[in-house]
Formats: C-alpha cells, structure tokens, sequence
C-alpha cells in the first residue's frame, strides 16, 4: 500500500512485529527513534562513518542511519533495547559495566551491538577480532583498551555459561552430571 510517499512495511524489532506506515526515503535510524521509541541506537554522523547507530540486522552488525526502512521487511532487527532480559542485563552489557568500557556512554549501545554479531558468529575470538569487529565503531573518550577486553570477557563467560548449561540440564532430566 502507497499513498502520498508513504509506503507500509512491517518490521520485525527485537522479535516483535510492527506494522508501519513510512515514509519512502525514512532510515531505519529515525523508524527506530521515532516511530518505535527504541533510543539506544544514537545518530552520530548519519554518513555511515561513527557506528553510534548500529543494529544487527539478519546477523550482521549494520549502522541504521543508511539503511532504508523500506528495504527492511522481512529481516530480522536486533537493538540494544532487546537484549536485556527485563532487568537482567545481557552478558556483554554487564561485561561493559565490570570492565569499566563505559564512558559517556555515546558510542556504548553501538559497540554492544557490533560485539553481541561478533560473538554471535564466532564465540571464542582473538583480541585482533575483536579490534576487527568494532572498527566501524567510533569512541572519543577511550583507546579501545577497555572496550576490547570487556567483548573478550563477555566471551569468555558467554562460553563457561554455555558449558555448564548442558550438565544443568543433565541434573534437571535425571542425569548423572560429575
């Protein structure tokens, strides 16, 4: 359905379904922002150039600020916003906070979602990985130090949890975990 320059798409955000009337030129930035209310994903540039607006769309970190909203139906978008757990945080923004990889928090939300599609796809990565997959994230007040070793912490309890988990579920069904 098109009418006046509006075009309807339904995006699918955090696993929930929005059906939408945008705008044909609208990014996904400002669908996000305004439209849905999920502020996590900053404008910093709007050139593509910072990653303050990076979202995971089909697995991949992407920035929204260039993305059309338009082109986004039937892709699946994960925000900073989605991945709490009511008020259990995921392990990578905990992972943040204990590392000390938080600053004025600009560039935080962006960060995560680039680390959340590294960890994704490769759960044990080198420190050059990680460096590698927040390169299109810009941040003025660090060296990076901080942020790169709190995405390689949040691997490493993302693996130990996942390890455990399998003998949890030994014990629950009745059996024997050592």
């Amino acid at each position: 359905m098109e009418s006046s320059g509006m075009i309807a798409v339904t995006l699918n955000v955090n696993e929930r379904e929005y059906p939408l009337l945008v705008p044909r030129g609208e990014r996904l930035l400002w669908t996000l922002r305004e439209r849905l209310g999920l502020t996590g994903a900053k404008c910093g540039c709007g050139t593509n150039d910072c990653g303050a607006c990076r979202v995971i769309v089909d697995g991949q970190a992407r920035n929204s600020c260039v993305l059309l909203t338009r082109n986004m139906e039937g892709k699946k978008i994960e925000t900073i916003e989605g991945l709490s757990d009511g008020l259990t945080l995921h392990p990578i923004q905990q992972a943040f906070i204990d590392a000390g990889a938080v600053q004025c928090g600009f560039c935080t939300p962006g960060m995560i979602m680039s680390a959340k599609a590294l960890l994704d796809a490769n759960p044990n990565p080198t420190e050059e990985e990680v460096r590698e997959a927040i390169k299109p994230n810009l941040c003025r007040c660090t060296g990076y130090v901080k942020i790169v070793e709190a995405v390689l912490l949040a691997a490493r309890r993302m693996r130990e949890k996942s390890e455990v988990a399998p003998n949890e579920n030994a014990a629950i069904s009745g059996g024997v975990s050592s």
